[in-house]
């Protein structure tokens, strides 16, 4: 059976195929044995080996030995149960990450946008819980600087003039600040600032339509409005609040092979999947 290259498994009424390579990842496993027919809680019926377990939760063993990477869905809560699972089969390194949930629960992410307007000119200042979202927002906001002549929420973007990016103000690594709209400069000229936010091209200088550009983005990047209030009515302060499940960061384990050995298995964080 060892030989074989292709293996069908019928788990709980489940249908899986896939290589016997896959299922050798971890040799003293119990799947790993089954191809040497050595373990009687595997029936061979008709070509496909039948094991009476829950094969939706299989399906998640059988994605952790294709990629050794464990990667749960944000609303996953059957950690015990997929813990026994992983017990059943001989898979502890999987088994013991299991039991540390705290690494492969989604957290909690919460971010508040706060919004004032005052004549022409409009103030940002974003505060998030998790750093790296602010960098990644910080990385799609741009502010651009220029002169113009008049004022007004609906002066056209000059395209002929040229425009300066201006760095956001980082107070923290929690939070970023920028302003919009126009302000005097000297005689007839006014010093004008747009913001621009990707994948959106367009260079925007009026604050509401930032402001409206602004949320647009985070609720298509996950988030979901959970609140909005005045914080200070004579300043006209906004502060819209804002959260979403972030998921964990995929657990990968590391298996070092050495003949005669089973096979030592170490996990480390995955650093293909950031801030989501």
């Amino acid at each position: 059976m060892s030989s074989r290259e292709v293996v069908v498994l019928s788990v709980g009424g489940v249908r899986f195929v896939t290589r016997a390579s896959t299922l050798q990842q971890f040799p003293e496993s119990r799947l790993a044995r089954m191809l040497n027919d050595d373990d009687q809680e595997f029936k061979l019926v008709n070509g496909e080996f039948f094991v009476d377990r829950d094969g939706a939760l299989f399906s998640y063993i059988m994605d952790f030995l294709r990629t050794l990477q464990v990667s749960l869905p944000t609303d996953f809560s059957d950690y015990q149960r997929l813990q026994r699972e992983a017990e059943f089969y001989g898979l502890y390194p999987l088994a013991n990450l299991l039991s540390q949930e705290h690494l492969l629960k989604p957290r909690l992410e919460i971010l508040e946008v706060r919004f004032s307007l005052q004549e022409m000119q409009a103030f940002f200042r974003i505060f998030g819980s998790c750093s790296t979202t602010i960098e990644a927002l910080a990385e799609q906001i741009t502010v651009f600087t220029g002169q113009q002549s008049g004022q007004g929420w609906n002066s056209p973007f000059p395209s002929q003039k040229p425009l300066v990016p201006l760095p956001l103000e980082r107070p923290s690594h929690h939070d970023m600040v920028f302003l919009c709209g126009t302000e005097y400069s000297a005689g007839d000229q006014f010093m004008a600032r747009y913001v621009s936010i990707k994948p959106d091209n367009r260079k925007l200088i009026n604050g509401t339509n930032v402001l409206g550009l602004l949320l647009d983005t985070l609720l298509k990047d996950g988030f979901r409005l959970i609140s909005t209030r005045t914080v200070a009515s004579e300043e006209k302060v906004e502060c819209y609040t804002f959260e979403r499940m972030k998921r964990a960061a995929g657990l990968t384990i590391t298996v070092n092979q050495t003949p005669g050995s089973s096979g030592v298995a170490q996990a480390r964080r995955s650093q293909v999947q950031k801030g989501k």
